[in-house]
């Protein structure tokens, strides 16, 4: 093992989807060695992406610490933290917020998988409907659950906007942050952007911030999808990119660093366009797209036309196949009448152009939306790095694509693919 691969801190990434978390926890600095995803064309994407990553493909109520352990290259090592972004569709203000939705009852096994693997931190995302109504008590259940165990709890627990840390997009999460006796409780990471100029209350004008990325930022330099017929066939072509309109865009495309990127930097072919399969509307569709006002949803789809200036809004999951496999209203192209892509939604959302997700539209979106944005992980996890009191190492091993099947399979077989392993 590499000396900085010992140095660096571990982690465990439960309820861990296409790795949104993961992503974000090791641009802060930490390798994350073991995943859990039930999913099974998740964890085919998560492998992908994490080839150092042990991915764990099953019921979080059905496995112990002992199995994580097992399994991944943590063995008796010291755990720093485990992460989670358990499912939130229970608690979403979204749907029909059942208290006894047994999507709910995840939080205690994430609870006791914690307890199990002693790590000397832990962070759990939802959404911020975990806090109101009648679940409020699920999660005061749970905070006093982890502190009769030992560990202390930041029960001022905080709401964090993605759009606050660079993301273009508005989307808030609750984290509930906690530490193992003998460490100090992390603090939430300070805003490190504000809302671009069409979107700044008055009260924020004297704030000395620089603005977060807009929705042309994110996506302008990337190639128009209708110039390309393979698209319509399959997800990736070769192409021409545009010039970078904005760091951050430079950042995504891997052609810039950031300062405090700590990931290991990934070799692929720049001028791929990924995840972009075409979507093919009626004429009528893309008239009504055209004459949508930006910024507000086109009156017959009721889907929301980006605005080039503004940040884009809530990017959703749909529902599983065990719900209905039911697609959520997919954002409207700021110039081109037409549903945004994978690889655009991706932009907006904080993944790096490497990072490639399953083939089929989907697939894809339901991996996006339901992650967790790289960067706003990323500004949690620095705080945990801090805390932890080490310093941030950056690996020098580069990561190629994994195994492009892990990208078509569809469900049965990755299934199966999975029961195998």
């Amino acid at each position: 093992m590499p000396s900085y691969r010992k140095k660096r801190p571990i982690a465990v990434d439960l309820f861990a989807g296409a790795g949104g978390m993961t992503l974000g926890f090791e641009q802060a600095g930490f390798d994350v060695l073991a995943s859990v995803e039930i999913d099974p064309i998740h964890c085919a994407t998560h492998e992908f992406n994490f080839p150092l990553c042990s991915i764990l493909c099953k019921d979080v109520a059905e496995l112990r610490g002992s199995e994580i352990r097992k399994k991944s290259a943590i063995g008796r090592r010291e755990i720093d933290v485990v992460i989670s972004g358990s499912p939130c569709q229970g608690f979403s203000m979204m749907g029909k917020r059942e208290v006894d939705d047994p999507r709910n009852s995840l939080i205690f096994h994430f609870q006791r998988l914690v307890l199990e693997l002693k790590p000397k931190f832990f962070v759990m995302e939802n959404v911020a409907g975990i806090a109101s109504g009648e679940h409020k008590e699920l999660l005061n259940l749970l905070i006093s659950s982890f502190l009769k165990c030992g560990y202390k709890v930041e029960e001022n627990y905080q709401v964090l906007n993605a759009v606050n840390y660079g993301v273009p997009q508005a989307r808030k999460r609750l984290f509930l942050i906690g530490c193992r006796a003998g460490y100090e409780l992390p603090k939430y990471p300070e805003k490190t952007t504000i809302l671009p100029k069409i979107k700044i209350p008055k009260r924020y004008k004297k704030i000395n911030l620089p603005a977060v990325p807009t929705v042309w930022d994110a996506i302008g330099d990337l190639p128009e999808v209708e110039k390309y017929s393979e698209l319509l066939h399959r997800d990736w072509v070769i192409a021409e990119y545009g010039k970078c309109s904005s760091d951050y865009a430079s950042f995504l495309r891997g052609l810039d660093d950031f300062e405090n990127d700590y990931a290991y930097d990934r070799q692929y072919d720049r001028q791929i366009l990924s995840c972009s399969l075409r979507t093919k509307h009626s004429q009528e569709c893309m008239e009504r797209f055209h004459a949508a006002k930006h910024g507000e949803k086109e009156p017959i789809s009721r889907f929301y036309k980006l605005h080039l200036d503004g940040v884009c809004n809530t990017l959703r999951a749909g529902t599983d196949r065990a719900r209905g496999a039911y697609t959520s209203p997919r954002p409207i192209h700021p110039i081109a009448p037409r549903c945004i892509t994978v690889r655009e939604a991706a932009r907006l959302h904080s993944y790096p152009d490497w990072f490639r997700f399953h083939v089929t539209k989907w697939h894809g979106f339901r991996q996006v939306g339901n992650s967790v944005p790289p960067l706003l992980a990323k500004a949690v996890a620095a705080q945990i790095i801090s805390a932890l009191g080490v310093e941030a190492i950056k690996p020098s091993l580069k990561l190629t694509w994994g195994d492009d099947s892990l990208l078509q399979l569809n469900w049965s077989e990755a299934e199966q693919y999975y029961l195998k392993s």
